[in-house]
């Protein structure tokens, strides 16, 4: 099921983040697709802000996983910024025990999801970016993976 479908500006990234994070609150995964440069983690910056994380946030890529304390998730308060770029493949992905954190019952925010598709929950929330020039990003988000 389609939540969004729209192209913005990058001056409206917060209010973004705010309309995703009312649908984030639902799901323990979200995964985020793009090419390099579309803005996965820039956006992951706004909506762990809109999530009440507190603390400055920062791209994984080379970590794998980054760990935060959110204030404004409900229950849950801890959200894993994954991200699987680096990875060669789904069995890396086992090794390196990232189904701990997918299903963990912990928010898990997953850039590159593709990298290891058979690991992700189903009913992930799936978020698609793709780069409109310099100022201008689409995006849509879609219930489930598939």
């Amino acid at each position: 099921m389609e939540l969004m479908n729209q192209t913005y500006e990058l001056s409206a990234l917060s209010e973004i983040a705010d309309q995703i994070a009312v649908h984030v609150r639902l799901y323990e995964v979200v995964t985020f697709e793009g090419e390099l440069g579309a803005g996965k983690t820039t956006l992951i910056k706004a909506l762990c802000k809109a999530l009440g994380v507190d603390e400055m946030v920062s791209s994984p890529t080379f970590a794998l996983v980054n760990e935060y304390e959110a204030g404004n998730l409900g229950p849950r308060t801890r959200v894993h910024h994954i991200d699987l770029y680096r990875l060669e493949g789904e069995e890396e992905a086992i090794r390196a025990g990232m189904e701990d954190y997918l299903y963990s019952g912990d928010l898990c925010l997953v850039e590159w999801p593709q990298k290891a598709l058979g690991i992700i929950p189903e009913n992930a929330l799936r978020v698609i970016l793709v780069s409109q020039g310099i100022d201008h990003r689409h995006i849509r988000v879609l219930a489930g993976k598939n």
